[in-house]
């Protein structure tokens, strides 16, 4: 399997505090890798990384095999790669095709293509029948499928789901687990989540990353990650179901 995303020997310090120390894993193609830890591990520092917020103190971050460090956020994007956030902020005066046009304007030439695509994303994540409602009259839940819609429209080959099912019930868990693991059938190679509630990530993970405290201290299987000792230890107080 061939590597789409490769994280090397990344960290990234703010004034005194090391937020990621000497971080490495890849992502390949058709892959889905949940990267987790307890608060203040690191998680959003890393996605910041990868994306452009950020550029790493040390290391390196390559895609498709080339460096992406120093380049600017809308250029990553338009390289494929897309990213939710963990607080959820759609253009709320827009409607919500208007917030998903946005997003798809990173690759259409035009506004009327721009919406054209946009309205096959809302099709495909079923908010085609609140594509004429304003966005700030959506549910939570609601709102995290638009972030994922805005996301998606941009055409990306890997996107990174930041905490995307904070606040859903089980149902709508179950609902948004399987519809990532359907994305690789439109073509979005690889997957990577950052994700608190376990079932989620056990469900949907080809393989885990585990921070602590900026540092990687474990990467596996969900079986194997469920059973680590340090990761027990750092994160979770018990094995876990897988």
């Amino acid at each position: 399997m061939s590597a789409l995303l490769e994280i090397d020997g990344v960290s990234r310090s703010f004034g005194g505090l090391r937020a990621l120390n000497d971080v490495s894993f890849s992502v390949g193609e058709g892959e889905i890798v949940c990267v987790i830890g307890p608060n203040g591990a690191g998680k959003t520092t890393l996605f910041n990384v990868i994306s452009g917020v950020f550029p790493p103190s040390a290391g390196d971050v390559r895609f498709n095999g080339k460096s992406i460090v120093g380049m600017p956020t809308h250029r990553i994007a338009h390289a494929g790669i897309g990213r939710t956030y963990q607080i959820v902020r759609p253009f709320v005066r827009l409607t919500v095709l208007e917030n998903v046009t946005v997003g798809a304007l990173v690759h259409e030439s035009s506004y009327s293509a721009a919406r054209r695509k946009a309205a096959e994303v809302l099709d495909l994540v079923r908010l085609s029948h609140l594509a004429d409602t304003q966005a700030s009259s959506l549910t939570l839940t609601q709102r995290k499928r638009l972030e994922v819609a805005r996301a998606l429209a941009m055409r990306p080959k890997l996107l990174l789901l930041d905490e995307v099912m904070a606040g859903l019930n089980p149902t709508e868990v179950d609902a948004m687990c399987a519809f990532i693991l359907d994305l690789r059938k439109i073509g979005i190679s690889a997957v990577g989540g950052i994700e608190h509630l376990m079932r989620f990530v056990m469900n949907i993970s080809d393989r885990i990353v585990v921070l602590d405290f900026g540092r990687k201290i474990a990467e596996g299987t969900p079986k194997e990650i469920a059973t680590h000792p340090e990761v027990i230890a750092a994160y979770f107080g018990t094995p876990i179901e897988t």
